[in-house]
């Protein structure tokens, strides 16, 4: 064997050596810092103080159905279907395919998990090539650097360099962790998105009927204040009331005429929001409109039991996986406390003629380990864990008040869709009775059997009635919405 075979040899040895001692430090290596458990489901049969009834009022109109509670059901993914409107399911469509929304929250994901590949990288050795040429001419007063007498001279280096860090400590591992919980949550906060977008346009939708409705029972009221006014108007002609009772009737036809303006500013405004919503711009009108009679209000209510409620919220498992990637960071601090370990090595050529860098003695190799260990840096590092620690904790609060606020979601709107159902079912009955006084009250007028006054408040009394009634409808179909947002939106199944 030559001299040069042993050298190489020798090299071969060395590195299997190193890349065995690092193999062996990385395998043995522990994982410092706690464990990431997930928090137990509260422990609650219901999600309101009192059991809730089986169903809830009936009302003799539209939207007055009854809804069934059926508990421990599982959601639809695509529930906004329940309203049984084709409008309101093609804009929900064009919503998922363009809210600009919904392209934020996809990049961040891609972006999220792009960080935690490029932080897996680190569990590898990093392999760089390098050539430098160059061109010198040393100074004759020193002794000449190469082997020869020659000051002017040529130099081409090639050298391929590796550098490693054992993860001996988990500190990486930790890091990858925390990474890949920061992604998990940025996924269910995709999640989260896809569900706030359909509530809001579902809500947005039942939001323009409710504007319709109210600008029909306006307009209603105004025509029949009008005829009312063109009655007192010919009676006052003929001398059978007052120009003071004239004059009551106008200003009242004139209040009816002030509130619907407002109205339609809102149905407008509402427009706009749905062309919003879609990704659209407001100078493109949505081809869908939204009446009452049209959104069918769903009757069977899946309600999943209060245990699962941790597993379907989006916001709920996206504050988990923060809480998680938080304590894997209080690892990460306690790794940085710990020796470092870090591996090297180098091998090339080096020759003043390009084709001998790999000749003879030309070529060169290095093999170095280095362990450090921090002995004082101003406690910068126990600090670091302490942060760590207090974020941890700042992470349980905060998840723990995401738990209460879902839990108090789904209360809010079981209680609101059963006081709904009692509301507009009073509303009917009042807007019957007060149609019922004003239709009399207007054949007595005709006759000249009751004065203004009467006239006055039957009519304002009607017009809060129907408002009010109008108001019931939308609010039912709204917070029928909210629930199924409140449970989860039914991101987990698949789409039918």
């Amino acid at each position: 064997m030559t001299p040069r075979d042993r050298d190489n040899a020798s090299a071969r040895h060395r590195a299997g050596a190193v890349a065995g001692l690092a193999a062996l430090a990385l395998v043995s290596g522990c994982t410092v810092g706690p464990d990431f458990r997930r928090p137990a489901a509260p422990a609650v049969d219901r999600y309101t103080r009192q059991p809730l009834v089986a169903k809830t009022a009936l009302a003799d109109v539209a939207g007055g159905e009854e809804q069934r509670f059926l508990h421990d059901r599982d959601i639809s993914r695509q529930w906004w279907t329940l309203f049984q409107s084709p409008q309101l399911n093609a804009l929900i469509e064009k919503a998922l395919k363009a809210n600009p929304t919904l392209v934020a929250a996809q990049a961040a994901l891609r972006q999220a998990m792009e960080l935690v590949y490029a932080q897996q990288g680190f569990f590898y050795p990093t392999i760089q090539a390098n050539f430098s040429p160059s061109r010198q001419r040393a100074s004759a007063a020193l002794s000449p650097p190469l082997s020869t007498s020659q000051l002017t001279f040529s130099l081409y280096t090639a050298q391929v360099t590796v550098g490693f860090t054992p993860d001996v400590f988990g500190g990486n591992r930790r890091q990858v962790e925390s990474l890949r919980g920061l992604a998990e949550s940025q996924r269910f906060l995709l999640e989260a998105t896809y569900v706030t977008l359909t509530s809001n346009v579902v809500a947005a939708a039942v939001q323009e009927a409710a504007a319709r409705a109210q600008i029909a029972a306006t307009k209603d009221i105004i025509d029949i204040s009008t005829k009312s006014l063109a009655l007192l108007r010919r009676q006052f002609e003929l001398g059978y009331t007052a120009r003071l009772d004239v004059a009551a009737q106008e200003a009242a036809l004139a209040q009816v005429q002030q509130a619907l303006p407002p109205l339609q500013k809102q149905l407008e405004q509402t427009r706009d929001l749905l062309t919003a919503l879609a990704g659209r711009l407001p100078s493109d009108d949505p081809e869908e409109t939204f009446e009452l009679a049209t959104l069918h209000l769903p009757q069977d209510l899946p309600v999943s039991l209060p245990s699962k409620l941790v597993e379907h919220r989006p916001d709920v498992r996206a504050a988990e996986d923060q809480l998680h990637a938080a304590s894997a960071q209080i690892g990460v601090a306690i790794a940085n406390r710990l020796p470092q370990f870090t591996i090297s090595g180098a091998a090339g050529g080096l020759a003043t003629d390009f084709t001998q860098m790999f000749a003879d003695a030309n070529p060169f190799w290095i093999v170095a380990g280095n362990v450090a260990q921090t002995l004082f840096a101003g406690g910068t590092l126990l600090h670091r864990q302490r942060a760590a620690e207090a974020a941890f904790e700042q992470a349980a609060a905060q998840y723990r008040s995401t738990v209460i606020t879902a839990f108090q979601n789904v209360a809010d709107t079981l209680y609101a869709l059963q006081h709904d159902a009692e509301s507009l079912k009073a509303a009917v009955a009042a807007e019957r009775a007060a149609k019922v006084t004003l239709d009399l009250t207007v054949k007595q007028q005709q006759l000249g059997y009751i004065n203004y006054l009467v006239l006055l408040s039957a009519q304002q009394a009607y017009q809060q009635a129907l408002i009010t009634r109008v108001q019931s409808q939308a609010n039912r179909l709204a917070d029928t919405a909210a629930l199924f947002q409140a449970l989860g939106g039914g991101w987990w199944n698949p789409p039918e």
